[in-house]
């Protein structure tokens, strides 16, 4: 009985070896869309000196194109997003990328002691000129997403030539307002479920927070709704990383690389470099597009910011019932919003 124990276990040791090695080195690619124009398409692309990680997908390459700017830092959305935006594949071209040292676009034993936002913008500048050149238009709609709008405001305040509008979702504004509405937010929740505990230990926070050296903890402000509402944004990313094709575990392995560095750097460099000093006026539309209960990225600060920001035409739009996510949380009602707004613009 003792060798047959034995003998099982080293079978399952080997099983276990093999799964893992084959999960590290499996193919990857995003599912096909039917169609004669259809264009689904996932590779790397060599883009101001290394490469990065680009997902295109829509029904038909001669629609708009979109480029998406994920958030995080470093927080890929490539691994789950097909699920949300198939709507918007329809009428759109939607491109989506690793940022440089962000998911699959982290690379072992490279240098990013220079990372820098400045550095992902001319990265997306050029991201941009690549894709136009790939599909044969010149028009592109931009839309950041979370940190993403900290890149994207700073790429269309840049080179506002290269895009027809600007659309910031889940806006980043006034770093320390921000951060204090999400610090009042979680107290005032923790009180009202009679979490006393955690009402004190945020309260603890709020002199880093005034002066700007500490963030109000993200997983307090998921706990009590503040970062989606119809959604599991968390359970995304674990069943994205198990099941969709995207992402193997060796790329798994470079996401938690690249959040832990990317996060580190660009974090401190947003809290000491408010967008709000640095963008004051774009030379094209702007779209601020808010969930009513986000404070991850706080809707009063993104208000006051889009009150004082300059540009021929702007839009502040409010969904009632998203936090953090709307293009998400209400995916149907974001695509026809976009839908409506594309129209509109008349190009």
């Amino acid at each position: 009985m003792k060798r047959k124990g034995i003998k099982i276990a080293k079978i399952t040791i080997l099983t276990v070896v093999l799964l893992v090695a084959v999960g590290l080195i499996s193919p990857t690619w995003t599912p096909a869309i039917k169609g004669d124009n259809s264009i689904s398409l996932l590779e790397q692309i060599d883009i101001n000196g290394t490469r990065h990680e680009v997902m295109i997908r829509g029904n038909d390459r001669r629609n708009p194109i979109v480029i998406f700017v994920h958030g995080g830092p470093g927080c890929s959305e490539i691994p789950y997003v097909r699920k949300y935006q198939r709507l918007l594949e329809k009428n759109f071209t939607i491109v989506h990328y690793d940022q440089r040292g962000s998911g699959k676009s982290y690379h072992f034993f490279e240098d990013y002691s220079n990372l820098s936002t400045d550095l992902l913008v001319n990265d997306l500048l050029e991201l941009t000129d690549d894709v136009k050149e790939m599909l044969g238009q010149s028009k592109v709609l931009l839309i950041g997403h979370s940190f993403g709008t900290y890149i994207g405001m700073k790429a269309a305040a840049k080179a506002p030539e290269k895009f027809v509008a600007y659309i910031g979702i889940g806006q980043v504004a006034a770093h320390v307002q921000s951060e204090l509405d999400s610090l009042d937010y979680t107290i005032d929740q923790a009180k009202q479920a009679g979490n006393q505990k955690d009402a004190v230990q945020l309260e603890q926070l709020r002199d880093p927070i005034e002066r700007g050296e500490q963030f109000t903890p993200r997983d307090m402000i998921r706990k009590y709704g503040g970062a989606a509402r119809l959604i599991d944004d968390n359970r995304d990313y674990y069943t994205g990383f198990l099941f969709n094709r995207e992402y193997n575990l060796l790329d798994v392995i470079r996401y938690m690389k690249g959040v832990s560095i990317s996060q580190q750097i660009l974090l401190e460099e947003e809290s000491k470099n408010h967008i709000t000093d640095i963008v004051d006026r774009l030379e094209i539309p702007f779209y601020f597009v808010m969930g009513q209960y986000d404070y991850m990225t706080s809707v009063n600060a993104a208000r006051d910011y889009f009150n004082v920001l300059e540009a021929s035409k702007k839009d502040f739009v409010i969904f009632k019932e998203s936090a953090h996510y709307p293009q998400f949380e209400e995916k149907e009602l974001f695509a026809e919003w976009l839908n409506a707004t594309w129209r509109d613009m008349a190009i």
